[in-house]
């Protein structure tokens, strides 16, 4: 890490002198590898280059993609606690993390579902029943893309593209995105496709992928009804709100290494 020089002794430093456990250190070690991806895309070419304002920047984005708030008070200790490091031992003057703040938006975020409790709603539904393969496919999907409930609710089967393990999302404004899906949420959609939706189409069925009773769009509404009861019967207690999904997808893709600027793109 040329911008972020001093890892490894940091990484060290915490091992033998905070006696962080190994977990919390590989968290740090995630974080400013994400950081330094970040200072590199804004031109940052070393440490003295990294300001207040690039920081407040980064933090904001991960805020905007739906970081979640636990995480990203994570971050700003990681950061603070490196950048404390190389001011003490003299290889910066100025510690740019001392007026860094974590912004207001922070208590309007949704809590974030962990790995753990999203296996717990999917695998809660009763493929065997009802619209139970139907709703399991609608969860994959929404998880293994970060889509918008609206998103969902208008994703049409031509959106799908297997062959490639994309989806083309239309989002607000017509804008259209082109995000990955796995090979679990493509499995249980193409059960879905063979199976359930050909008897669910109706005379005036359109192209939309997941359908109603009637053979028609699930509204907005009817998607939240739908994965509200799931959480509720998962035994979830946390408050989830339609977004939980979407911001549960950014997290975890971001706590695993993934790029922030990539992260942003499929959002």
């Amino acid at each position: 890490m040329k911008i972020l020089p001093h890892v490894n002794s940091f990484l060290s430093y915490l091992k033998l002198e905070k006696t962080l456990a190994h977990n919390t250190i590989e968290s740090y070690s995630f974080d400013l590898e994400r950081l330094r991806a970040y200072c590199t895309q804004h031109e940052a070419r070393g440490l003295d280059d990294i300001t207040p304002e690039l920081l407040q920047g980064y933090v904001r984005a991960l805020y905007d993609v739906g970081f979640a708030p636990t995480s990203i008070q994570r971050t700003l200790s990681s950061l603070r606690t490196y950048f404390a490091f190389v001011v003490s031992e003299g290889f910066l003057l100025q510690d740019p993390t001392e007026l860094l703040e974590s912004p207001k938006a922070a208590r309007y975020l949704p809590d974030v579902l962990s790995v753990a409790e999203i296996d717990a709603v999917i695998s809660y539904i009763p493929v065997q029943k009802g619209f139970g393969l139907r709703d399991r496919a609608m969860l994959e999907t929404l998880y293994a893309t970060g889509m918008r409930v609206s998103e969902l609710a208008n994703f049409t089967v031509e959106q799908l593209l297997a062959g490639e393990g994309l989806v083309r999302i239309v989002g607000k404004g017509s804008k259209e995105r082109l995000v990955p899906i796995g090979s679990a949420a493509l499995a249980w959609i193409a059960e879905y496709c063979t199976t359930l939706r050909p008897r669910m189409c109706k005379g005036g069925s359109d192209n939309t992928m997941f359908l109603n009773v009637r053979g028609k769009k699930l509204s907005r509404m009817a998607l939240w009804r739908i994965i509200r009861k799931y959480v509720e019967c998962a035994g979830i207690k946390k408050e989830v709100s339609p977004h939980t999904f979407r911001h549960s997808f950014a997290t975890h893709l971001l706590e695993g290494g993934a790029d922030l600027r990539a992260v942003q793109e499929m959002r």
